[in-house]
């Protein structure tokens, strides 16, 4: 019964070796691992799953772990491996919106979810899916203009994504992310873009230079108007200081001019008061001629100017009459005291 079984396992082993000529495309063959043989026993690695076909029908998918095989009847058709695969997207050509030819290409990173589909859905999965990411990635940039390739390529990344899972969900296959390598655009438009940064760079440059030309004027005016402002209040609180003090020398002054009035009425009705006065009007006559022709150079002068007695008399004359016109204030009365007051209802209550 062994000799058996080892002949058929080398018969099995035999086939094997020459069949996967025959069953496996060179697409399946970097999709997934070698196929095993038959060998009744089988151990199946973590993240593979074998798909296995009983007398050419789909039979069942074998598991990670120990697994058993009838020979002869069961038959090991595909090994799709779990984990995430990396397939590098070939350069391609794309116009944009803006009539832009652009070569592009990318990386797509994908896992199987169905081994089933993936095994059934679709001949040659790998290149299925990246024909899928470049027919997506041309009508995506369409969408675009040139200058939105550049600022938007995470949206586009999602964008083809979105769309190569669309398609997918019937392979068993789950797009996982895109990324764009490289992007290539024509050495003239390349000029152009680079002459165009140029001149957004002097446009900034240029604004940037106005702005602060209009912020030193505007600070230049500001601290004019800061300054006429500090003057004029300057100049208020001056006049205002001025004027309080001119204010309070003329209040000074008339403070002054009464009491010297005073003080001259006083002296003028004590006995010799007129024989002063009459000698006060001599001196400020003869120094009233002492100044005389210095100020101006017209001079009115009265017809008896050497008469100094008879110009004394008639000032003193002059006084006696506004002296005699004028009222005398009456005296005043001493006001009774609030004691006094209060104690006058009381005697009158008592009479």
């Amino acid at each position: 019964m062994l000799r058996s079984l080892c002949r058929t396992g080398g018969l099995i082993l035999q086939t094997q070796r020459t069949a996967p000529r025959l069953w496996v495309t060179p697409a399946q063959q970097r999709w997934a691992s070698s196929l095993p043989m038959n060998t009744v026993v089988l151990f199946v690695p973590q993240q593979e799953a074998w798909v296995v076909e009983r007398m050419g029908r789909f039979h069942r998918i074998l598991e990670p772990g120990l697994n058993f095989l009838i020979p002869l009847l069961d038959r090991i058709r595909y090994v799709q491996s779990l984990k995430e695969i990396v397939i590098d997207v070939p350069e391609q050509s794309a116009v944009s919106l803006d009539n832009v030819t652009l070569q592009i290409d990318g990386v797509l990173y994908l896992r199987i979810l169905d081994p089933f589909k993936a095994s059934y859905g679709v001949e040659e999965p790998e290149y299925a899916v990246t024909q899928l990411a470049q027919t997506t990635m041309r009508s995506e940039l369409g969408k675009l203009t040139l200058d939105k390739v550049f600022r938007e390529r995470e949206s586009l990344n999602s964008n083809i994504v979105h769309s190569i899972n669309q398609a997918s969900d019937e392979w068993g296959i789950r797009c996982l992310r895109y990324e764009i390598k490289d992007i290539h655009v024509p050495p003239r438009v390349k000029e152009s873009m680079q002459m165009q940064v140029e001149a957004e760079r002097k446009k900034r440059a240029t604004v940037l230079e106005s702005e602060g030309t209009r912020e030193a004027a505007i600070n230049v005016a500001e601290g004019r108007k800061q300054a006429q402002i500090l003057a004029s209040e300057g100049q208020k609180a001056e006049q205002i200081n001025k004027a309080a003090g001119e204010a309070q020398a003329v209040l000074v002054k008339a403070e002054a001019k009464a009491k010297a009035i005073t003080l001259l009425s006083d002296a003028l009705t004590q006995q010799n008061g007129n024989a002063a006065a009459s000698l006060t009007v001599a001196e400020q006559y003869v120094s009233a001629f002492s100044n005389l022709a210095k100020e101006s150079n017209t001079i009115l002068l009265p017809s008896n100017t050497g008469d100094i007695s008879g110009m004394v008399s008639q000032a003193m004359t002059i006084y006696s009459t506004l002296a005699k016109a004028s009222p005398k204030a009456p005296p005043e009365e001493p006001q009774p005291s609030s004691e006094e007051v209060r104690t006058e209802p009381e005697e009158q209550r008592n009479h």
